[in-house]
């Protein structure tokens, strides 16, 4: 009998152990929460979107637009204008729920980890970006749907090293989604509705009854 007790708490402190490790190693503060009010976000800057194109289509097709440069290029800009908007706004819920998680937990917001984190996400991220924006230099507008959605998908995957292993499979979910929005071209405020929006609420729901509720 004590053998086995014995053989008890040697697991015990093993599992403890391994949980050290992996906490010192990995940021797991990232709240489900965040993810899921990034996606109402995402969902309510896609459907503005959608609705910007349809009422400069609309308005082509009526012949009320004589100034068909000029109405591109003021769409464009508003197009631009909602996603920073929608972008800051999804930061900034993300960063509230995360740092009232970490407090929770205990855990350094911006420790080496963390740091490690951000680099591996922000490379495939910035320079997703800068390419977004050749293709918009080059007039390849139909194709910004789908790169967003690959870049942001890669960058998920290289920072999962770093985080919860559930990054990595959202990653390739939104990876898969824009190569299939590459096909489909003119269909980008639908593809971002669901790579950035209901992707991010499920993957929030999940998350939050995975871990925030444990």
């Amino acid at each position: 009998m004590k053998k086995e007790d014995s053989n008890t708490n040697s697991l015990d402190q093993l599992n403890q152990i391994r949980d050290m490790m992996e906490q010192s190693s990995k940021f797991i503060s990232l709240s489900g929460l965040s993810g899921v009010m990034a996606g109402l976000t995402a969902l309510a800057g896609a459907f503005y979107g959608h609705f910007l194109i349809r009422s400069q289509q609309e308005s082509l097709h009526d012949g009320l637009q004589l100034n068909y440069d000029g109405v591109r290029e003021t769409i464009l800009t508003k197009l631009f204008i909602a996603a920073a908007l929608t972008l800051i706004i999804a930061i900034g819920f993300g960063a509230f729920f995360t740092i009232r998680k970490a407090k929770a937990k205990g855990q350094a917001l911006f420790g080496s980890t963390s740091k490690r984190l951000a680099i591996n996400m922000l490379i495939p991220l910035i320079s997703g970006g800068v390419f977004c924006l050749v293709l918009i230099y080059h007039g390849l507008i139909g194709l910004v749907a789908p790169a967003t959605l690959i870049f942001y998908g890669l960058a998920l995957v290289n920072a999962s090293k770093y985080t919860l292993n559930d990054i990595r499979n959202l990653g390739i979910l939104e990876i898969m989604l824009g190569l299939i929005a590459s096909l489909y071209i003119g269909y980008g405020t639908l593809f971002w509705a669901i790579g950035f929006g209901m992707l991010h609420i499920v993957y929030g729901i999940v998350m939050y009854f995975k871990y925030d509720k444990a």
